[in-house]
């Protein structure tokens, strides 16, 4: 039977940003993040970034600025190390991490009011890349992959080769930034396989990241001895009490 109700969701406070985590109730049930500053919602799912939001503007990248009627303004940018840039008027920008219609209303508003009365900016990269997602941990061939129309989570993991040996099949991450507000949900491979729990779907700028099982290892690593202690071997696995 399907559990329609498959997400909870932690909210983390680091620094001076909330870090909502989605434990998905597919997920292992032991407790994520016990730090102080954390509170529990119910939710659905991971929230959906905005499509029009689904390119961030990162580091060394060029952009084309144009503020209407001031040539003085409109200009190639170029972002350094940390996704700044140098704007007249301004000073020193950062517009790391936003999409081009977000830098634009950031660079409006620092505009209004002292130098211009309304202001209209458009910023538009020099060059798009393809949409992708970031898998990583165990798998077989972790790497950036394209996610072109609509990908679920089994499918980016089929496409970075499946899951490798020592796969924590209930400790798989999907993170995602969505309006300044990073999210991480949990989900139990295993159980979206058996259809216990819906695929979920996954969007470019996502990361993936399978987790890994110490317990097999340490058990693969007791057995590959076992042969030359007897020929049997009876353990005893008190850790994973």
């Amino acid at each position: 039977m399907k559990n329609s109700k498959s997400s909870r969701f932690v909210t983390l406070t680091m620094s001076a940003f909330m870090l909502p985590v989605a434990l998905s109730g597919c997920a292992t049930d032991r407790a994520y993040g016990e730090a102080s500053g954390i509170e529990i919602a119910e939710l659905e799912k991971l929230p959906a970034p905005r499509l029009e939001n689904l390119y961030v503007i990162g580091p060394q990248k060029a952009l084309e600025i144009e503020v209407v009627g001031s040539e003085r303004l409109s200009g190639t940018y170029l972002t350094d190390g940390e996704g700044r840039i140098s704007f007249p008027l301004v000073g020193l920008v950062s517009l790391g991490g936003l999409a081009p219609s977000e830098a634009a209303e950031l660079l409006e508003a620092y505009l209004r009011g002292d130098y211009l009365l309304n202001p209209q900016v458009r910023v538009i990269p020099s060059e798009i890349p393809p949409p992708t997602v970031s898998v990583g941990g165990q798998v077989d061939a972790p790497g950036e992959y394209p996610v072109l129309g609509r990908q679920s989570l089994l499918r980016v993991i089929n496409q970075a080769g499946g899951l490798a040996e020592y796969a924590q099949l209930d400790d798989v991450l999907i993170l995602r930034t969505v309006a300044g507000q990073r999210y991480i949900g949990a989900y139990n491979i295993q159980g979206i396989q058996r259809g216990n729990y819906e695929d979920p779907t996954v969007y470019p700028n996502d990361i993936i990241v399978v987790g890994d099982s110490p317990n097999r290892r340490r058990l693969d690593s007791i057995l590959r001895f076992a042969p030359l202690l007897s020929t049997s071997a009876i353990l005893i696995d008190r850790i994973g009490r």
